[in-house]
């Protein structure tokens, strides 16, 4: 029987890629330790460029696979000031559009913010990663509701249709945002954490899936991309999330 995978690719467009600065070793969430190449666990990086997004579309016309894309609908400065994503990297949106029109993507919403804003910036002495997940329970239930409206009517207006497949920032998402999510036109959660609640909004865990970052491009380039898909058995068949 042949295997069914959905690729996934996440962090397109979220400023966390820039201020989610954090250690995992010891010491080294003091001052600027984390920073260094050594004690830093993530941030910061690049977005991906147009070139890698060419290169990474060809790679899956030439292996006949396809890549759902996790895109975060605005970025966050540090300011607390919102940017919608196409305005922020309009060169990036436009090919990922075209990616998108010819069928190799399919475009997952990776929450508004993928942070809590006002709490998203790198600290002095630890780690800041837990205010890099959007969709917490101790966050108001009205901010769910409206991240996902606004994050929604962006990719309207991006694309001309909303996505309905939502892919919660660190797979942290409550009962509040299945609600929002089911007001919003999302039909299925991408997520291992299921929360037994009985909604016409679908959880899909991460069975079948192979999730990354944009990071591994960023940092590593498209060999990294070739080698994950040639890992693979020829009879594997891709599948986006929403086919599975």
């Amino acid at each position: 029987m042949k295997k069914k995978i959905a690729l996934r690719i996440d962090d397109i467009g979220a400023s966390t890629k820039k201020y989610e600065v954090y250690s995992k070793k010891l010491f080294g969430n003091i001052l600027f330790l984390k920073y260094l190449k050594y004690f830093r666990a993530w941030a910061p990086y690049s977005e991906m460029t147009v070139e890698m997004w060419e290169q990474v579309m060809d790679i899956l016309r030439k292996t006949n696979a396809c890549l759902t894309v996790g895109v975060t609908a605005a970025w966050v400065n540090k300011d607390n000031s919102i940017i919608p994503f196409p305005e922020k990297f309009p060169a990036q949106a436009r090919i990922i559009k075209q990616g998108w029109k010819e069928g190799l993507l399919e475009i997952a919403n990776h929450g508004f913010t993928h942070c809590v804003v006002g709490k998203h910036l790198p600290r002095l002495f630890s780690s800041n990663r837990k205010y890099h997940r959007e969709f917490w329970d101790w966050i108001s239930r009205d901010i769910h509701f409206e991240h996902l409206e606004k994050s929604q009517t962006i990719f309207q207006e991006w694309l001309g249709e909303s996505p309905t497949t939502l892919i919660p920032p660190g797979n942290v998402y409550t009962v509040d945002t299945l609600e929002a999510a089911k007001k919003h036109g999302i039909e299925r959660i991408n997520s291992y954490i299921d929360h037994g609640v009985e909604s016409s909004v679908r959880i899909i865990n991460n069975d079948q899936i192979d999730a990354f970052h944009d990071r591994e491009i960023v940092l590593e380039g498209k060999v990294w991309l070739e080698r994950k898909l040639n890992s693979y058995n020829p009879d594997t068949n891709f599948f986006f999330i929403k086919n599975l």
